[in-house]
């Protein structure tokens, strides 16, 4: 299990894999019968696209505001993870970048998140208001409780980021203390 998250941590092209599955898995079941299962492949695949050219865009970003390249980066977000200090005056002069990068990002973030989750959330309430207009309330109910999930991991899965941006932050300042 450490392999397939090391390898889907690194590579791009697991990634993809991934997102397409993914995508294929969503798009499936969301489909008109009467649809050939060739519409949903290209489907996945257009998402799949549009996915890993935003991912590509943000990483060469993030490369050039830090000075290193995607493989680097994947080692160091990893370190951040696992709370690890970099031993390497260089390497801790890259995570520093890299995290005050991060850092910069969520807070920039940070003025559309309450419209963000507002949309989705009047999202959810028209999705009930149509199954109730409609009469049909499983599948509204399913996405309304499925978007709400959503909003809840997006806001947990932010402050588990900002918390680990944060120590690493000061766990940086104090080797770089100690050093000096």
């Amino acid at each position: 299990m450490s392999a397939l998250k090391r390898r889907l941590d690194s590579s791009l092209t697991a990634q993809a894999v991934l997102a397409f599955l993914m995508a294929l898995a969503i798009t499936a079941p969301f489909s008109r019968p009467d649809e050939h299962p060739a519409s949903w492949l290209l489907r996945s695949a257009l998402y799949t696209a549009v996915g890993v050219a935003v991912m590509v865009v943000q990483r060469r970003r993030i490369g050039r505001a830090t000075g290193a390249d995607p493989r680097r980066l994947a080692d160091l977000d990893r370190k951040i993870r696992h709370r690890e200090v970099p031993s390497d005056p260089e390497e801790r002069a890259v995570m520093r970048r890299l995290v005050a990068e991060h850092l910069r990002r969520m807070e920039r973030g940070d003025r559309w998140l309450p419209y963000s989750l507002g949309l989705m959330g009047l999202i959810a309430v028209g999705v009930l208001v149509l199954g109730a207009v409609t009469g049909s309330l499983s599948l509204p109910v399913f996405c309304a409780v499925l978007m709400i999930g959503m909003c809840c991991w997006i806001l947990w899965m932010r402050r588990r980021s900002l918390d680990r941006c944060r120590h690493m932050q000061a766990a940086l300042r104090e080797q770089d203390e100690r050093v000096s």
